[in-house]
């Protein structure tokens, strides 16, 4: 895969991934049903460890709080992650959401 569609393949999933919380009522869920949510919903076939691997960036950015738990790592939505969605703010390396519909 090139550079350029793993970049955009990246900020793609740190959006879906974002999204996902989001849905939550707790906005909390563990790698493992990220994983699967990327697989099933959207066709990326990753490992979890690709996945730990974008989790970790997104806390690294303040979007996600983080905590392991064993063999996953539980993901939380932080302020931060929810205002980027809100396009309230950008975060560089994320998809920006769509502008919802008027």
């Amino acid at each position: 895969m090139s550079s350029a569609r793993e970049a955009w393949l990246r900020e793609e999933a740190r959006l879906i991934i974002l999204k996902a919380l989001a849905g939550e009522t707790d906005e909390t869920l563990s790698s493992s049903m990220l994983e699967r949510e990327l697989r099933e919903r959207f066709g990326i076939k990753r490992e979890r460890s690709w996945v730990h691997g974008e989790l970790d960036w997104l806390a690294e950015h303040g979007a996600v709080a983080l905590t392991e738990a064993g063999t996953v790592k539980i993901a939380v939505l932080t302020a931060k992650g929810q205002r980027h969605l809100d396009r309230e703010i950008a975060i560089e390396g994320v998809r920006r959401p769509s502008r919802p519909e008027a």
